[in-house]
C-alpha cells in the first residue's frame, strides 16, 4: 500500500527513441553497440520486450524508451527443434510454417505465424537432410542449386522450397532492416 503522502506517478516522461545502439545478428544474438550481449537479465529484457511497431520497425521497449533494432537480415532467427517445430532467437515457438525459401546466397528463410525468419546457419545441415524431391528421395546438391537458379521440385516437410532474392526480402515481408529517426 502506498504511503498517504506519496504522489501517484504521472505519465511517462518524454524520452527520445534510441537508434543505432541495438542490433540482431544473423545467428540471433543481440548486440549492443556491436558487442554481443551475454548478461542473462539483459537478454531476458530484450527477448521479452522485442516487438514490431506496426510500421516495419522492430524495437525493444525499455520502460518509456523505444530502442530500435538494426537487423542483419530478418526480424526473426529460427532454430529447428527435435520435434520438427522451430523456435525464435527469443525462445518463442514460431508457430505454423507456411512457406520455405532459399535465397541467392544459400540462406534458408521460413515464413511462420510470427513472420519471416532466417534459419540459423548452424541448422542448415539438418534442414538440407530433410529436403526431398517429388519422389520423396533426398534432394541432391544440384537440385538445391537449381532452386537458387529459380527451378522447383525440392520440398521441405511438404512445402516447396522457393527461390527468393535476398535484396527483395525486407520489402516483400514489410520490415525495415535499419530503422532511422523520422
Amino acid at each position: 500500500m502506498p504511503r498517504p503522502d506519496a504522489k501517484a506517478p504521472g505519465r511517462w516522461p518524454d524520452v527520445p527513441a534510441c537508434y543505432g545502439w541495438l542490433s540482431l545478428d544473423r545467428r540471433g544474438s543481440w548486440r549492443l553497440q556491436g558487442e554481443r550481449v551475454s548478461h542473462p537479465g539483459l537478454l531476458a529484457l530484450l527477448n521479452t520486450g522485442y516487438a514490431s511497431d506496426g510500421d516495419g520497425n522492430w524495437l525493444v521497449h525499455n520502460g518509456p524508451q523505444r530502442v530500435f533494432v538494426a537487423l542483419e537480415y530478418t526480424p526473426w532467427v529460427l532454430r529447428l527443434q527435435a520435434n520438427g517445430a522451430t523456435r525464435t532467437h527469443t525462445g518463442a515457438d514460431s508457430g505454423t510454417i507456411d512457406a520455405a525459401y532459399l535465397d541467392d546466397e544459400g540462406n534458408v528463410l521460413l515464413h511462420t505465424a510470427l513472420g519471416i525468419g532466417l534459419l540459423d546457419d548452424r541448422e542448415l545441415t539438418a534442414f538440407l537432410a530433410t529436403c526431398r524431391l517429388v519422389d520423396d528421395s533426398p534432394a541432391p546438391e544440384d537440385a538445391l542449386l537449381a532452386v537458387m537458379g529459380g527451378a522447383s521440385g525440392v520440398f521441405w516437410h511438404g512445402l516447396p522450397l522457393q527461390f527468393i532474392d535476398r535484396g527483395e526480402v525486407a520489402a516483400r515481408f514489410g520490415y525495415r532492416p535499419d530503422p532511422a529517426p523520422p
